[in-house]
């Protein structure tokens, strides 16, 4: 893709934005129109010189195989085909082949149906406001939080992703250089990032927080590693990261998590954690 063509899909997504009220592609997409990204194919629908429909397909795929995509449709060129055309070119190219569908917009149901994919997933987001008062973290004996440094700590964190997250397609394939490139994002933020370490300075767990604006941030990823689950770990890093977004400023914070995730769906709720919306994704 050539840098002309990232501005355009880049405009392309911006207007899907502004009239759906929610990203028509995920974080991994974003990254991926970057010159020199690999592992992907780009599909370009054009009216006259007007870029009207995108899709990416990652052709690494999940952990589990599945090739998978995102697209947009400009809001003037929908119910036009444009949205059929880059599925069935995408199913082409990959096989099995997932999509995703964000915020749960009803046009993306519609095709699905229309072209025999049945939703085999669901990634909730969740939010509170961040303007009530918070239950103080209560960390296990021998357990202390400091905060991420770059350049020493992303090999522990990968390995406790990894273990942590063993059953997840995507947040558990992470890697190093997946966390060296977010290092470089200007959202990121070291003192937002808190590893909690045992007498040793050995990982047992993290929650790394994310701020989209001066007034919503993100629960990013919370890990724990198996070894050191069960002792309430979790929560208390939960705790920490939400207290650290509010003394920044932050007035609201999200999440996604998975819908079948019944352990963590209860730790969020008694949290104060309500359904904002949902992203789902369509297999045939």
């Amino acid at each position: 893709m050539s840098t002309g063509q990232a501005h355009e899909v880049s405009d392309l997504l911006d207007a899907v934005a502004r009239e759906d009220g929610a990203a028509a592609v995920g974080e991994q997409v974003l990254l991926r129109l970057r010159p020199g990204a690999r592992g992907s194919n780009h599909l370009l629908v054009r009216s006259g010189d007007a870029l009207v429909g995108y899709l990416h397909l990652d052709l690494f795929g999940d952990a589990d195989d599945n090739k998978v995509a995102e697209l947009a449709v400009h809001p003037g060129h929908r119910r036009l085909g444009v949205g059929t055309a880059l599925v069935e070119a995408a199913a082409g190219r990959a096989e099995p082949l997932r999509f995703w569908a964000h915020g749960g917009h009803p046009g993306a149901q519609a095709l699905a149906a229309r072209l025999g994919y049945r939703k085999v997933r669901e990634l909730l987001r969740l939010r509170r406001p961040l303007d009530g008062s918070l239950p103080e973290p209560s960390l296990p004996d021998g357990v202390a939080l400091r905060p991420f440094e770059p350049g020493r700590d992303e090999a522990a964190v990968v390995y406790v992703n990894h273990r942590a997250f063993s059953w997840h397609p995507e947040q558990g394939a992470m890697s190093i250089e997946d966390v060296r490139e977010k290092e470089q994002e200007r959202w990121f933020d070291p003192a937002g990032f808190l590893l909690a370490v045992d007498g040793e300075d050995r990982l047992l767990g993290f929650h790394w927080t994310k701020s989209h604006t001066p007034d919503l941030g993100e629960v990013y990823v919370v890990g724990v590693d198996p070894d050191a689950q069960g002792g309430g770990l979790g929560k208390a890093l939960t705790l920490a990261g939400l207290a650290h977004l509010r003394r920044s400023g932050t007035r609201e914070v999200m999440l996604y998590v998975e819908s079948d995730n019944a352990a963590a769906l209860a730790v969020y709720e008694r949290l104060g954690f309500t359904r904002w919306d949902s992203d789902a994704q369509y297999a045939k």
